[in-house]
């Protein structure tokens, strides 16, 4: 095979995102290599695509079909089927090629195989890849990490096949495994704001006894404000589809458990080991476990009736659409703001540089958070690069002060009514606990002293002390 015949890049994993991919990269003017483990996956694709595509039934194949240096694409499973098709392309490679893995791949990983790849000659990439079928199709939010002569290498390709919001929605994130940690932390905010908009969507079916049909045209006119975003928008959609099955509406015949693919917990659990708060997000993950508790759930709200009547003050159903909208708003943000912290705390952690600003701005477009206040985020980081929390920026200060009413109104409403707000209320503690000058922490820091001498600081002279608090407790 000729040079001009051969692939500028190739793409292995077939499945639907996969494929999609593929379709992009040669709708874009490129020759795509293709490969699956299974045949039949590799056949089935090359007979409903024409167009400038070599399909392969060995890696061998595979990787004589591209072009020097070899620009390889992995869509495949993330975990051990990523370790395992680098292994398996190992003998046929050569100095200089480069692997990309495109999947939801943890970044300790993709650090990891980094290292074990430059040692053989190899560069790696690893690339978040946000918007689902239709973003890998038509356009994606593209974070990418690792080696950047690498990055040089593919950048042309992603420049084409990313979104455009009008600029492209793709990045040099940094070194080692950043770009797969910002997409990490995507999926948490995502975690989050689907959360909040599940919880908007109870506190007016539940509090108000909004109608499907009413609840679309709320959130259709909330896509056309503040809120503007795809989640709102599918929302809107979703409240309207009738079941085909049955009477009524689709969604209140799908079963209330949320499953979850573990990025959300991998954000929690790496802010916790950081010492960065994301209660938006741990509140979602959260919430789905709970979800997943239906039979528990079943028993329960027969055993933990409320006795006697409750009364439900500050929110009235004409005022109840627009009140959940600011609160909403304002717990988005929230979410976004702890998400954007996390990223910040990591990239000074690992030295990777990360460009927070052009992180926000290259999810305006493909990705599944993209939200019209992100034009708002991305001038709010271009204006002051060193803010230390989303929550400082001017526009924040004003957003959340004007609809500061509000959001208490619409929280303590679900209180009353025992409607669980597990986002919204934690979103606004966060706000209140970063707005605060002291806190009760103090006797947190005493209570371990006394059980434990974990010692503490002191408000009016510097150093560390000790109490024997027994002691001072019988002088």
């Amino acid at each position: 095979m000729d040079g001009s015949s051969k692939a500028q890049v190739g793409v292995i994993g077939l499945a639907v995102m996969g494929a999609n991919l593929a379709r992009n990269i040669e709708r874009n003017g490129y020759i795509c290599a293709v490969y699956n483990r299974t045949a039949e996956v590799t056949r089935r694709f090359s007979e409903e695509y024409n167009g400038n595509f070599l399909p392969s039934y060995s890696l061998e194949d595979f990787v004589s079909s591209l072009v020097r240096p070899r620009k390889i694409l992995l869509m495949v499973k993330a975990g051990v089927a990523v370790d395992a098709v680098i292994d398996a392309l190992l003998p046929y490679l050569e100095e200089g090629d480069l692997i990309a893995d495109l999947g939801n791949s943890h970044f300790k990983d993709t650090k990891r195989r980094g290292e074990y790849l430059s040692g053989k000659g190899i560069r790696f990439l690893g690339v978040g890849i946000s918007g689902g079928e239709e973003g890998a199709l038509w356009g994606p939010s593209i974070m990418a990490g690792g080696d950047r002569s690498g990055w040089e290498e593919v950048r042309d390709i992603f420049d084409k096949i990313s979104a455009k919001a009008p600029d492209p929605c793709h990045a040099y994130i940094g070194p080692e495994g950043s770009g797969h940690f910002v997409k990490m932390v995507h999926n948490g905010i995502e975690y989050g704001d689907m959360q909040l908009i599940a919880e908007s969507y109870h506190l007016l079916k539940e509090g108000f006894d909004f109608s499907n049909e009413l609840l679309g045209n709320t959130f259709a006119k909330w896509n056309e404000g503040v809120l503007s975003s795809y989640l709102i928008e599918i929302t809107s959609r979703i409240f309207k589809v009738k079941d085909r099955e049955g009477d009524g509406y689709l969604l209140d015949k799908i079963l209330d458990k949320a499953h979850q693919k573990g990025t959300g917990k991998w954000t929690v659990e790496t802010a916790l080991e950081l010492g960065v708060a994301v209660p938006v997000i741990a509140s979602a993950v959260t919430a789905r476990g709970l979800s997943m508790i239906k039979d528990e759930r079943v028993k329960a709200a027969q055993k933990l009736k409320e006795s006697g009547s409750v009364e439900y003050g500050g929110l009235d159903r004409d005022s109840a659409g627009d009140c959940v909208e600011s609160a909403l708003y304002c717990s988005k943000i929230m979410s976004y703001a702890q998400g954007l912290s996390l990223i910040k705390k990591a990239s000074d952690k690992w030295k990777w540089g990360v460009d927070i600003g052009e992180v926000a701005s290259i999810w305006r477009g493909g990705c599944i958070i993209r939200a019209s206040f992100l034009d708002d985020i991305t001038l709010a980081y271009k204006e002051d690069s060193s803010l230390d929390n989303l929550v400082l920026a001017p526009f924040v200060k004003e957003a959340l002060l004007s609809r500061l009413n509000e959001w208490r109104k619409a929280i303590a409403f679900g209180v009353s009514c025992g409607i669980p707000l597990l986002g919204m209320s934690s979103a606004l503690a966060y706000y209140d606990s970063y707005r605060r000058a002291n806190l009760p922490q103090n006797l947190t820091q005493a209570q371990r002293d006394f059980f434990g001498a974990h010692t503490y600081e002191r408000v009016d002279k510097e150093g560390v002390f000790h109490t024997e608090w027994e002691e001072e407790n019988q002088s």
